[in-house]
Parts: structure tokens; sequence; C-alpha cells
């Protein structure tokens, strides 16, 4: 169950940059995507929290889980748009995992949970399978959208952290109906007030209801039946979906060694999958 999650919230994280890309082309910029993809997905985040009737947090959380609103919303929202926006939607989401790499040392670190031989095969494969995807792809190397790129791989491994230290004491709903408002302020000085066309209002209710309400929701459920590390690892199922729907979208397209990067990383999925003989 808890890969199926995982896997189900990789896909829909997948679709975040070929959908972003059609708000673009209606006139959005990537902040303002970011922005309504945060406003319009904290109602549902809300709703979802009160019908819970778990909307309180204790005082002592409540200064951390506003300041991750900044960095897990604003931060990472803004990043990953902006890398789509200057590098493309296949090349962003494969520079966003750079994650796996952050994710195994922050996990190692504070967590105290153990890499494994297994788990090091896998994650060597998966920043092998990263590496080959981006090489050489068609979208050309701007140097500020790989910044972007990388500066969103590493706000988006702070989830992890952030979802061990808080899932136990709250549910998703009630953790993103105080971080989506706050990261929607962080972004709020970077709004161009304009009319939405009804495509680009269409994108954006999609990246919320889908690829936000939808993935998190999914995505917390899986990192409650693993561990940090090899739920990063599963997740990095997102790329492959991303550069396929690119690729038959937008045209986007990888060379030979990229698909075979997207092969070592399904191989190292599979890895993580498989049954571990006891000892």
């Amino acid at each position: 169950m808890g890969a199926g999650y995982l896997f189900l919230a990789a896909a829909l994280w997948g679709l975040l940059g070929p959908v972003a890309r059609l708000a673009f082309q209606e006139g959005l910029s990537p902040l303002e995507v970011a922005f309504y993809r945060a406003v319009l997905a904290w109602p549902l985040f809300l709703f979802h929290a009160l019908r819970l009737r778990r909307i309180r947090v204790e005082g002592r959380d409540l200064p951390w889980i506003l300041l991750f609103g900044l960095v897990g919303v604003s931060l990472f929202y803004g990043a990953y748009q902006l890398a789509v926006g200057r590098a493309g939607a296949a090349l962003a989401s494969i520079l966003l995992y750079t994650a796996p790499a952050w994710v195994a040392l922050f996990s190692r670190l504070f967590l105290r949970e153990p890499l494994g031989p297994r788990g090091g095969v896998a994650l060597a494969l998966t920043l092998l399978g990263v590496g080959l995807i981006g090489w050489g792809g068609e979208a050309r190397p701007d140097p500020l959208g790989i910044a972007f790129g990388l500066l969103a791989g590493f706000s988006y491994a702070l989830y992890y952290l952030f979802g061990k230290v808080f899932l136990p004491r709250y549910a998703t709903p009630t953790l993103f109906a105080y971080l989506l408002p706050v990261g929607a302020l962080g972004l709020l000085p970077f709004l161009k007030p304009h009319p939405l066309s009804l495509l680009a209002l269409g994108a954006v209710g999609f990246l919320a209801l889908f690829s936000t309400y939808g993935a998190y929701l999914a995505y917390y459920a899986g990192l409650r039946r693993m561990p940090a590390t090899r739920a990063s690892v599963l997740a990095t199922l997102e790329p492959v979906v991303a550069a396929g729907v690119a690729y038959l979208w937008w045209g986007e397209r990888l060379p030979p060694w990229g698909y075979l990067g997207a092969g070592l990383i399904l191989l190292a999925v599979l890895l993580t999958l498989a049954p571990q003989r006891p000892r």
C-alpha cells in the first residue's frame, strides 16, 4: 500500500511541469502559477481538516510549521515553476530529483535511519539515472534554470524530514491548512493582477486539485508506511512521468542515454520493492 500511494503521488507530481507550461502559454508567469496553485489548494486542505475536526496545532509547533510554509511552499513551488519556465518540464523534474541524495544525508544525520546495502545501490542507480536523463537533452542548459531546479530539489528534500517529524502528531490536511496560506503570502509580491483565461484557470485548478491536494495525501499516506530514504527513491518515478508527458505533449525529447536513465530509475524502484530476506 505504501508503494502504491507513492506511485500515485509521483504520477500526479509528474504532471506539474507539462500542465504548468499550458498556463505559461496563457500568459501566467512561473511565480503566478505557484501562487495560484497554493491559493486554490488551500480551501481543499482546510475543509478536509475541518471535516476531520483536526484543525488545531500545538503552540510550540506553530512557528516551525509557519516557517516551513515559506520554505516548502513559497521557495519550493516558486523555484520549481521557474525551473520549468527556463529549463523545460522534463529537465526541471530531473533536477528536482537530486532530492534523494539530500534525503539520504538528512535521514542518516537526523532520523538515524540506516541506508543499508540495497538502499545504497538503489540510491546510486537513481542518481545515475537522473544524471543520464539530464545529460544532453534538447532543453538548453540555462544556468538559472539549472540553479532553480537544484534549489527545488533541496527544498523538496526537506519535506521528508518535515513529514517524519510532524506527521505522527498531525494529519496531512491539518499541516497544509497552515502551510499553504503562508506560502501564498510569500509569493503574493510577485503577483501581477490580470484576468485569467478559462484554459489558464483550468490548468492551475488541475495543479491545485490533483497535483497538490491529491498528490500530497497519497504521498504522506505512503511515507507513514516506509522509511524516508526508501520513500524518496520510490517517488523518483516522477521524472519518468514528466519526461514522457513532456515528450508527447510539448515535444521535449531526451537522448538515448536519457531513456537509459529512466530505465535505471525504474530498476531502483523495483529494487526497493523486492522483499528483503530475513537474517
